[in-house]
Parts: structure tokens; C-alpha cells; sequence
């Protein structure tokens, strides 16, 4: 049997800034935008190749806008991906890199360089790269 994870849900405060955020800046598609009731708005967005999804709404219960940290999305050329956030006006950080537990700039080994940036609710995202084939 096969799990595969789909949609992971964002918590935001304002879902039209978050929508624009996420489709205008970090590039990903909009898959639904549905205006359910005049209390309940989803709105559907995937990164660009991947398999999973994040869902935006108002008028359903969840976490407070902001406390999802660490979502990961691996990228085949860190500072490509890091370039073309820039390029979209994202405050991204320097490619780092981990030496035991200490993060410190410039890129590191096979699967040891990464990117960090935050939605405009402080929800953190990842980026981290994976070579071509792996």
C-alpha cells in the first residue's frame, strides 16, 4: 500500500496576501481557489514539480497563522532556486550549511546546503539541495 501525503495545511491570517505570497513570489501553481460560504475560502497551491500541495483557507479551525516551521522542499540547484526567490523579492537567507549542530554560511556537502525563508505570517520553509538523479 501506498501513503502518499498530499496537501499540508498553512495557517494564515490573510488568505489573498498568503495566496498572492505563494503564487506571485515562491512560484507555485493555483490549483483552487473556491469561495465555499461567505465565511469559508480554500485556496489550493503546489510547488513547482512536486507531488504535495499547501492549503490556505479561512473559517476553518487550525493552528494560530504562523507556527508551521520547517516545511522542506528539496530543489536540484540551491543557488538557482535561491536566485529565482530573490529574483521574486523574497527575504531569503544565504545558502548555509550544517558543521555538526552549528549552521553556517556558504553551501556544504551532498545534501548539506540549504535556504531558509518565511511567509509573510513567519510559517518557515526549507529549501534544500539535492543533486540531479538522486
Amino acid at each position: 500500500m501506498e501513503w502518499k501525503l498530499e496537501v499540508v495545511p498553512i495557517p494564515v491570517t490573510d488568505v489573498e496576501r498568503a495566496k498572492k505570497f505563494y503564487s506571485e513570489q515562491a512560484g507555485f501553481s493555483v490549483d483552487i481557489d473556491s469561495q465555499v460560504s461567505e465565511d469559508v475560502r480554500m485556496v489550493q497551491l503546489t510547488p513547482p514539480g512536486s507531488a504535495c500541495s499547501i492549503h490556505l483557507n479561512t473559517g476553518i479551525a487550525g493552528p494560530p497563522p504562523g507556527t508551521v516551521k520547517g516545511l522542506q522542499i528539496v530543489v536540484p540547484d540551491i543557488e538557482a532556486a535561491r536566485n529565482e526567490l530573490l529574483e521574486r523579492q523574497v527575504n531569503v537567507s544565504p545558502v548555509q550549511h550544517y558543521e555538526g549542530s552549528e549552521l553556517v554560511d556558504g553551501p556544504g556537502g551532498r545534501w548539506n546546503s540549504f535556504v531558509f525563508f518565511d511567509d509573510p505570517d513567519g510559517n518557515g520553509w526549507v529549501l534544500q539541495e539535492r543533486a540531479e538523479g538522486e
